[in-house]
């Protein structure tokens, strides 16, 4: 039986408010970390006693069932996992909450757990993986509840979000639940139909408009990959309607509805200033030439029927959302670990990032400030060029970045895709969320890649 223990201290948060985010929908989605994953099958009753939770746990090319009951729950003070079903010999796991200061809290995790006997997992692994585990959890615990309680004051929302299933969407929406807000899914599939979910069609231009009208407001963030394979002309259709059809359809059924949201958050991306060197960029910039630029200003002109209703609209121009959970850092992982990474092309085009965690912060920033409308770009103050992004990539992981990809390869490989997303670059400063006093946590490339994947010391 091993017997670890695992603590942090948060100042300015009492125990009720930070045993409130555990309790709340979300707390697990947002302690699980992004190199994991992890499914969730069953889920009953939350952290109370005899609440139930059904993992699915995947690990390299395995993966396996882990099923845990929560026990001996005292309110702002303690709750307990106990696993009932897994691959594990026995692991209990009790989370403690303590007064500390007046205002603050200690968070004590303490692990009871016995590895199994068939299985190579010996104390060190496990030590070092669940050490690895709450520096990540303890970090997120830290800077969510800072970004809830810069906005403490104001009302809780119920916000409508669309594409909640993607990487960006489903963050915002466990971030938000564990503030305090309550989210509607807007969703294709009948099927995902729940209390808390609204159905929508783009395609045929249908939407639940009285599930719609409970919301305070919509994040729109639904539209098709743009780095799913090569840019053929039905696939560069694809990616333009997906965006401007979902888009037109909400901006017109919040500009005619009676009641209901009056904020708009909707996707938009940096690609909207084509190719642009050195040049630092503000949200005063013009539209740049290329395919993305032109899916862009496509995709915010849409919005503009809410905005002349007078609904309070921001076009988001997001930049590379770094996760390993996918987007742009999740597709370089395997190559960059096989010792096969490197700069695309010269390497001197500028790539305009933001840690995810950072990201979600934002959107939630510009959704909690009534000031802030228009086009805002979400990205880190400190766009790096792609051959500073590969070292910092291969610092983080420990492995050389020695291939260069010259740019007719790429070219060759992507085509039109690999130009634009790839070759081109933009240096991207975020103006308006500076100004309007957003806090980055994560502003260094390198400190947003160890932080994300795990590797923080």
């Amino acid at each position: 039986m091993m017997r670890l223990h695992y603590r942090t201290e948060l100042s300015g948060h009492d125990p009720e408010t930070v045993f409130a985010w555990h309790e709340r929908a979300g707390a697990l989605e947002r302690l699980t970390p992004p190199w994991a994953v992890v499914d969730v099958l069953e889920r009953e009753g939350g952290i109370r006693d005899g609440g139930t939770l059904v993992l699915r746990v995947h690990r390299g090319p395995t993966a396996f069932k882990w099923a845990l009951r929560h026990k001996d729950y005292v309110e702002n003070e303690r709750f307990r996992d106990e696993q009932t079903a897994g691959p594990l010999r026995s692991w209990l796991h009790t989370h403690r909450f303590e007064a500390i200061d007046g205002t603050g809290t200690k968070v004590e995790d303490e692990i009871e757990v016995e590895p199994p006997l068939n299985l190579p997992i010996g104390p060190g692994l496990v030590k070092r993986e669940l050490g690895r585990l709450f520096r990540f959890r303890y970090r997120r615990l830290f800077t969510d509840l800072a970004r809830h309680q810069e906005h403490s004051a104001k009302p809780r929302l119920t916000v409508a979000i669309t594409g909640a299933s993607g990487l960006i969407g489903s963050n915002l929406a466990h971030f938000l639940t564990t503030g305090g807000h309550r989210v509607i899914r807007v969703v294709r599939d009948s099927r995902k139909l729940t209390d808390d979910a609204i159905l929508w069609n783009p395609a045929t231009g249908e939407i639940d408009v009285e599930g719609l009208r409970a919301a305070d407001a919509v994040v729109h963030l639904a539209g098709s990959s743009i780095a799913n394979g090569r840019w053929t002309p039905a696939r560069k259709r694809s990616i333009k309607q997906s965006r401007v059809k979902g888009t037109e359809l909400i901006a017109r059924t919040l500009a005619t509805m009676s009641g209901g949201p009056r904020v708009l958050l909707s996707g938009s991306a940096i690609g909207l200033y084509g190719d642009r060197g050195a040049e630092r960029i503000n949200e005063k910039a013009l539209p740049g030439k290329g395919f993305l630029a032109e899916v862009c200003r496509a995709w915010e002109g849409a919005t503009k029927p809410a905005e002349r209703a007078g609904v309070r609209v921001a076009t988001l121009r997001f930049g590379v959302a770094l996760s390993p959970a996918g987007g742009a850092l999740g597709q370089m992982l395997l190559p960059f670990k096989m010792g096969a990474g490197g700069r695309l092309g010269s390497g001197k085009q500028y790539l305009s990032w933001i840690d995810n965690d950072d990201l979600i912060g934002a959107i939630h920033h510009v959704l909690m400030t009534d000031s802030i409308r228009g086009p805002v770009n979400i990205t880190s103050p400190h766009p790096v060029t792609n051959s500073t992004f590969t070292a910092a990539l291969g610092r983080a992981l420990g492995r050389p970045t020695v291939v260069p990809v010259p740019s007719l390869a790429v070219k060759a490989l992507f085509g039109e895709l690999g130009t634009e997303a790839l070759l081109w670059g933009q240096r991207v400063m975020p103006e308006k969320l500076t100004e309007s006093g957003f806090e980055f946590f994560y502003e260094g490339v390198e400190e947003s890649m160890r932080f994300q994947l795990g590797r923080a010391e």
